[in-house]
This record gives C-alpha cells, sequence and structure tokens, in this order.
C-alpha cells in the first residue's frame, strides 16, 4: 500500500495522449467522490514544465503532495525529474498496481493499464455495494471494463478511439481521406452521402455500436444488474445512446488516483 498522502494534493494522470492534472485541497469524505478545485489538461508529449508551474502559481499554499499514475514511462520519469528539481520539497510518488486498494482477479494483473484500475477503485465508492459495476473511458483508446459485486477488476475490453481508428483509416489505405476527427462529436448521419461522410459515419456509429454491444455482453457476465460508469470528454455525448441507468463522472480516474493513494 502507497504511503498516505497530505492536502492540498495534486494528482496526474499521464495517458498515452493527453496528461490531466487535478488539485484537491482536502481528505474526501467517506461517500461519493472526490472533486478537484481546478483541473489541467496538456498533451503528454509536448508539455511544458511553465505550464504546470503557471497554473500552480495563484494557488496557496504553494507547497503541495504529488500522486502520479502513468501508462507512458517516458513521461512519467519527466515529469518525475523536474519535481526532482524546481520542486524538490514536496512529496511525490508514482501509483503502482500493489498500491490500489483493489483486488484484480487476471491472470497477469500487472499488464493492466493503471487508469482502467483507478477508473475500478472510483467505481467502487460509488457503486451500490450489492451491484457489479461497468465502466467505460473515452480517450485516445475506449475501455469498457467490469467490476464485480465483490469489488474485484475482472478485466473487459479495449478498442481504437475514434481519433485512432480515423488515422489509421488514413495511414492504411491509399485513397481514404483524413477526416480530422478526434472525438465522438455531434452525431453525424448513418448514410453518408460522401466519401468524407462515410467515415465519419463509420467511426462514430462504429464506436457507439461497439460500445453498447459490450455493455450488453458483460452485463450477462455479471451478477445482477450492473451500474454504468462514463468518464472521457466525450461521455456526456455517448450516455445519451445508452438509455437512463448511466451516470457521467468527468474526473473519474482522478478521483480513483485520489481514493488509491488513501489506502
Amino acid at each position: 500500500m502507497s504511503e498516505l498522502p497530505t492536502f492540498p494534493l495534486i494528482a496526474v494522470d499521464i495517458g498515452n495522449t493527453q496528461m490531466k492534472l487535478g488539485r484537491f485541497d482536502e481528505l474526501p469524505s467517506d461517500d461519493g467522490l472526490p472533486q478537484p478545485s481546478a483541473t489541467l489538461q496538456l498533451e503528454t508529449q509536448q508539455w511544458e514544465p511553465l505550464e504546470i508551474a503557471l497554473w500552480l502559481a495563484p494557488r496557496r499554499p504553494a507547497e503541495v503532495c504529488w500522486r502520479i499514475a502513468s501508462v507512458q514511462a517516458d513521461a512519467a520519469a519527466r515529469l518525475a525529474d523536474w519535481l526532482a528539481v524546481e520542486r524538490a520539497d514536496e512529496r511525490a510518488k508514482l501509483l503502482a498496481h500493489d498500491d490500489l486498494p483493489l483486488d484484480i482477479e487476471l491472470l497477469e494483473p500487472h499488464t493492466v493499464g493503471i487508469d482502467r484500475l483507478l477508473g475500478a477503485v472510483a467505481a467502487n465508492r460509488l457503486r451500490d455495494a450489492t451491484r457489479a459495476a461497468i465502466v467505460v473511458d473515452l480517450g485516445s483508446a475506449i475501455t469498457v471494463d467490469a467490476v464485480s459485486a465483490r469489488g474485484s477488476f475482472l478485466g473487459g475490453a479495449i478498442l481504437p478511439g475514434i481519433g485512432m481508428a480515423s488515422r489509421a483509416l488514413t495511414e492504411f489505405t491509399h485513397l481514404l481521406p483524413d477526416v480530422g476527427l478526434t472525438e465522438l462529436a455531434d452525431p453525424p448521419p448513418a448514410l453518408g452521402t460522401s466519401t468524407h461522410e462515410a467515415i465519419g459515419s463509420g467511426i462514430y456509429w462504429g464506436a457507439i455500436g461497439a460500445i453498447r454491444l459490450l455493455i450488453e455482453r458483460l452485463r450477462r457476465e455479471l451478477e445482477g444488474q450492473p451500474q454504468l460508469f462514463l468518464t472521457g470528454g466525450a461521455a456526456p455525448r455517448v450516455a445519451a445512446e445508452l438509455g437512463d441507468d448511466v451516470r457521467f463522472e468527468p474526473h473519474l480516474i482522478l478521483a480513483g488516483l485520489v481514493l488509491g493513494s488513501l489506502e
């Protein structure tokens, strides 16, 4: 288990393309998710230390504690190097799988992206104690994961995100254009009347269809009626396509990072 943090705490979720920071000013209550008082989103490969320094500058107290989760080792090392030089008096820790208060029922638990596990940690705080959960994270990749009614991470599915699918069609074909689709924005018409529209339709509705079917299949695998949690920038739009029993949490992974640091 991890060393207990102090507050204010800066939680850092380093993904493959985006790095998200959240400031949490106080110990969270026993129910519900901790909510950040401020957030910052940067590009994982191109962030500048000055951007973080300027974001931190107007907030007091100036000294904070850092908890970091990463699926991108080089970016995590760069952040750690900056913290060691510029904020050497502050405590910083890179969380590992063993730090989390979560049973991982997989053959190779350490191969799972820690962001998926943090989503499960947060879902365990939110779900009814007798119900399983499904967590959908709409990032560079889309993940649809299952948490048992006992609170264990069971695995799930990973599929290309919208931007990744769009780039793949352009990169691996000769004639298909880059339609510039980077996220699940406003729904396009299913009937594309040009190549550009057809690509947009296929990528968008293909992703929605895959998410729906995966949720349906996971529901068959889980006990009872699992609760559904969505996170990621496009989650509010996707929620409208998934029925009524859906809860959108914009900071689910950051909240899971904070909760995972407290056990």
